[in-house]
């Protein structure tokens, strides 16, 4: 008999231990980068994952693989419908091709100030809302965004203003940056980035929308453009954090919840982090005697948000979702005294 019970005890020890195991892990995902390794971004969103482990007690486990791992950084979203992948961490700009709509709420140039404007739309201004209706028909939920925050601007000349702007000769990639550089009277060119350094020094451009201040300095830029604008006016970036909607929607409500909240204070992390180091170089540049940081005025923000709204405009008659974005995101605007 007591054989028996031990050989009973055994067994109901070693099937609890297996349970215990399964429920530790009882989700696994894998989700792709539109950001290489080695980068400082993917390596926050590394950082993101383990907190999502930590904080679902191991429920949740994330492999994040880098740009290009699976597929092309624009096809992560046919990937995650698929089920080829579970979901991405990316600009949701790249999808701008499928619907001009993820182009505009992606990044409308102009209309933030800071990464706070930005997650106040999406949290409480109709964003998160936007997102979903352009993401589900296509197979995914929008669990949160982040931003690596404003990109300064890089300029060979003073620049003050708006009327700054006129004539300038500048580089700006194709789309709608291009648009409304052109619209504020600049002349702006298309070049890839591994060019900008060059045709500034060369005098071909003034000027360049590029990337953030840290990295604008660390490459140099300000030794032959020595004039940038910080914080920038004009681009910021929404980087999505999406997955699978069925696999979404078989997530207990508890892990859902879980995962949108840590996605809130990851935002602000990796904010706060990619700040710090801009500040630290625009400490740096100031220090060294030769550059001179120009952050425009409230007003001059608001003249350049109201060019852009001519642009965006043009944007929204491209599809019915362009232009939901577009009132959504103007009314927001308007109502909380960020757009003349």
């Amino acid at each position: 008999m007591l054989k028996t019970l031990t050989k009973t005890a055994l067994a109901a020890v070693a099937a609890t231990a297996l349970v215990a195991s399964a429920a530790a892990q009882e989700f696994s995902f894998r989700f792709q980068s539109s950001d290489p390794a080695g980068n400082p971004n993917f390596e926050l969103q590394q950082g993101w994952t383990e907190a999502v482990k930590e904080k679902t007690g191991g429920r949740v486990q994330i492999e994040l693989l880098p740009v290009e791992s699976i597929v092309a950084h624009t096809e992560t979203q046919d990937a995650i419908a698929a089920g080829i992948l579970d979901g991405h961490i990316t600009d949701t700009s790249y999808f701008a091709g499928k619907d001009p709509a993820f182009g505009l709420i992606a990044n409308p140039v102009g209309a933030w100030s800071s990464p706070d404007e930005m997650f106040a739309f999406m949290a409480t201004g109709g964003g998160k809302e936007l997102m979903n209706e352009l993401l589900e028909p296509y197979g995914l939920h929008f669990i949160g965004a982040t931003t690596p925050g404003l990109e300064a601007f890089v300029s060979k000349v003073p620049l003050n203003g708006v009327d700054d702007l006129k004539g300038l000769k500048m580089r700006a990639p194709e789309g709608l940056v291009q648009q409304v550089f052109a619209a504020a009277g600049a002349a702006p060119v298309n070049l890839p980035g591994s060019e900008v350094f060059t045709a500034l020094d060369k005098g071909v451009i003034d000027a360049a929308d590029y990337t953030v201040f840290s990295t604008n300095h660390a490459q140099g830029m300000h030794d032959v453009a020595p004039n940038p604008v910080y914080p920038g006016f004009h681009s910021m970036p929404l980087v999505e954090i999406s997955m699978n909607k069925s696999k979404w929607d078989a997530l207990p409500a508890d892990l859902q919840t879980i995962l949108e909240q840590s996605v809130v204070e990851f935002a602000a992390s990796q904010v706060a982090a990619l700040a710090a180091r801009d500040l630290k170089a625009v400490e740096e540049a100031k220090a060294g005697g030769k550059v001179t940081v120009t952050d425009w005025p409230a007003d001059e923000r608001a003249k350049f948000r109201t060019i852009a709204t001519g642009e965006w405009s043009k944007v929204a008659e491209r599809s019915a979702n362009a232009q939901r974005v577009y009132d959504v995101l103007t009314s927001y605007l308007k109502e909380n005294g960020l757009m003349q």
